[in-house]
């Protein structure tokens, strides 16, 4: 895969097709908004759906591991659909993450759905993270300047020759960067949403992400989003837009 470096704060950063971003210089891995055991949540209020999406998300994130090697992992909030998610894991799935896990220092950033500390992993849990001039959180906060943030799901459509190419996308101005989401089973917001395109009043550009490479197309200014907006975004649950993505068992 070819990963697209940009710079935040002075720091190069690495934009990885997978979804996930690299910090080269401190051996560093990002990755936003797992909703793991998201499938239970919803099967436990009477919408039954496959139940493989937590299967499916770790499995995806183990060649990226694999592929870096990281000394870190930065886990950047909402891992978990909601506080018990992580009590619900199969245990299959769960001596999975474990082991993936082995030899990382890993970071569990709170997000809206998980405040609290993940019961049984390894790691530490914090309400935000920072290193040098990087701050890592879940909800993006206006005029944050270093800050790399997921929460918002970001997803955008790229023209084609063939129509519209909507994909979960990366955005960054220079100032902050937000993550896509990397669960199975977790829907997107368009980047010309408020709660998005606010955060962005320069312009910015989106990163999609593709099979083996990124796309990236500008955005235009926008008009500054409030923090009541972002906190609100939180509250609803997007359509299971990845959920096409899962193995059939």
């Amino acid at each position: 895969m070819a990963a697209a470096p940009i710079h935040i704060a002075g720091e190069r950063l690495m934009l990885d097709p997978a979804g996930v971003l690299h910090w080269p210089a401190r051996r560093l891995v990002c990755v936003a908004d797992l909703h793991l055991e998201k499938g239970s949540a919803f099967a436990a209020r009477g919408q039954l759906v496959p139940p493989y999406d937590t299967r499916e998300t770790i499995a995806r994130l183990l060649p990226v591991l694999r592929r870096y090697g990281p000394q870190r992992l930065v886990f950047l909030g909402d891992s978990f659909h909601d506080g018990q998610g992580c009590i619900r894991l199969a245990e299959a799935d769960r001596t999975a993450l474990i082991r993936a896990l082995d030899g990382i220092e890993v970071t569990w950033v709170a997000g809206n759905h998980d405040p609290a500390p993940p019961v049984g992993l390894p790691g530490a849990a914090v309400e935000e993270w920072r290193d040098g001039p990087l701050t890592f959180r879940h909800i993006p906060q206006p005029r944050a300047v270093g800050e790399i943030a997921g929460h918002l799901h970001p997803r955008a459509t790229a023209p084609t020759r063939a129509g519209g190419v909507s994909r979960p996308c990366f955005v960054s101005d220079g100032r902050r960067v937000l993550l896509p989401a990397f669960g199975a089973y977790t829907g997107g917001l368009d980047t010309a949403d408020t709660a998005i395109a606010g955060l962005f009043t320069r312009g910015g550009r989106a990163f999609l992400l593709g099979g083996e490479r990124l796309y990236s197309f500008p955005l235009a200014p926008r008009r500054a989003v409030s923090s009541a907006a972002l906190e609100r975004f939180g509250n609803q649950d997007l359509p299971l837009l990845n959920a096409t993505r899962l193995r059939s068992g």
